[in-house]
């Protein structure tokens, strides 16, 4: 905790993960977002997303979604959401190279639910430029900076209420973060 994040010296070699639920939408208490009516950003998201677009060489967005394990949802209803969402991103200047999602249910513990790798290690094979000690997770879940930790990564916890120490940074919102 003691090193300033604008200390890293991120430029375009690094890599930002980023939870979804919690980091760049608002989350749903007790519920998932199935659809475009329950999707709304987080109020600073969008030019924050901008602002990183221009340093991080790559952003990806990997996000646990066991509401399609649940049945609750499907995985077109979750395209839909995440089409909106790059469109929007796009639209305000900013972009997300690939999102990853995990839909099997917590109690599966597959390899590509957060908190393992899976999702992280799918992004490195597809970009294979992603050095995961240059890169940052950023979520609001104890699962989240788990996964980061496992990889090595540099991790800030957007804090929701719950706690961890596993965290290198706290930040109320992703608008908080400055480069």
């Amino acid at each position: 905790m003691g090193m300033n994040i604008e200390d890293l010296g991120v430029d375009k070699s690094w890599t930002l993960f980023l939870d979804r639920d919690g980091v760049i939408n608002k989350k749903l208490d007790n519920d998932y977002v199935k659809n475009l009516e329950e999707f709304s950003f987080i109020d600073g998201v969008l030019e924050a997303i901008s602002n990183f677009s221009n340093l991080f060489g790559r952003i990806v967005i990997v996000t646990n979604q066991q509401g399609i394990g649940k049945g609750i949802m499907t995985h077109d209803d979750l395209k839909l959401v995440h089409e909106f969402m790059n469109e929007e991103l796009k639209k305000a200047g900013g972009r997300i190279d690939k999102i990853y999602y995990c839909p099997e249910l917590a109690a599966v513990n597959a390899p590509c639910r957060k908190p393992n790798i899976g999702m992280a290690e799918e992004a490195k094979k597809d970009f294979p430029e992603i050095d995961f000690e240059k890169s940052i997770m950023i979520g609001d879940s104890v699962s989240d900076i788990e996964m980061g930790v496992k990889a090595g990564m540099y991790t800030i916890f957007i804090s929701s209420g719950e706690k961890t120490e596993l965290a290198d940074w706290k930040l109320a919102n992703l608008s908080e973060l400055k480069f």
